[in-house]
């Protein structure tokens, strides 16, 4: 049963990874770019890491602590860095492909 588990893990993290990668090679603006990484291949290397460290904590007298603080590490920063990416661009003042909303 943990093998199942293991590989939808592994399967879904790297599908969640290669989608987020192909759009931040993809798409053509700056904002739309910060969607890839930040979205996608953070619950990819989420999943990865959680899948790792199920694995390694599954032998006798062992508990893997340092995927757990890795991937509490990562979706605590990739928000983060997202957000004050987005407030430099917007900082300075960088256009964006998407039409503005009209004002009412």
């Amino acid at each position: 049963m943990q093998e199942y588990i293991l590989a939808f893990l592994i399967v879904t993290g790297a599908s969640f990874t290669l989608v987020g990668s192909l759009g931040l090679a993809r798409l053509r603006d700056f904002y739309m770019r910060l969607h890839g990484p930040t979205k996608a291949t953070t619950l990819g290397v989420g999943c990865l890491l959680i899948a790792s460290a199920i694995y390694f904590s599954s032998k006798p007298d062992s508990f893997s602590m340092h995927e757990v603080l890795i991937t509490l590490f990562l979706f605590i920063t990739a928000p983060v860095s997202a957000h004050l990416l987005a407030k430099a661009a917007l900082h300075l003042k960088l256009r964006s492909i998407a039409k503005l909303p009209e004002q009412s």
